[in-house]
């Protein structure tokens, strides 16, 4: 049979180990608030990001349209003079 001195020593043992699983599942309940708090704030930082970029994109779209707009107005402009240059040439030689 075992001394009641061993058994006490056996419960303060599992004792230990049981407020340690404590403290540790303690533990890993706080790190999983934290974790949750920071996947919501660089969810929220996502989010924000993702809006800008898209603004981004809507920025560079128009600039590209009114590039392309001015490109073409410039053509427009290089025909009508490179015209008029050479009505001005015809009636230099007249």
């Amino acid at each position: 049979m075992a001394h009641p001195g061993d058994e006490i020593d056996s419960l303060h043992g599992l004792e230990d180990r049981i407020l340690k699983a404590v403290a540790l599942i303690q533990q890993l309940k706080d790190e999983n608030r934290s974790l949750r708090e920071q996947l919501k704030d660089s969810e929220a930082e996502v989010r924000k990001v993702t809006a800008a970029l898209e603004g981004f994109q809507s920025a560079t779209s128009s600039s590209e349209k009114e590039l392309d707009l001015l490109r073409s107005e410039r053509k427009q402009i290089k025909n009508r003079i490179e015209k008029l240059l050479g009505q001005m040439d015809r009636l230099a030689e007249s």
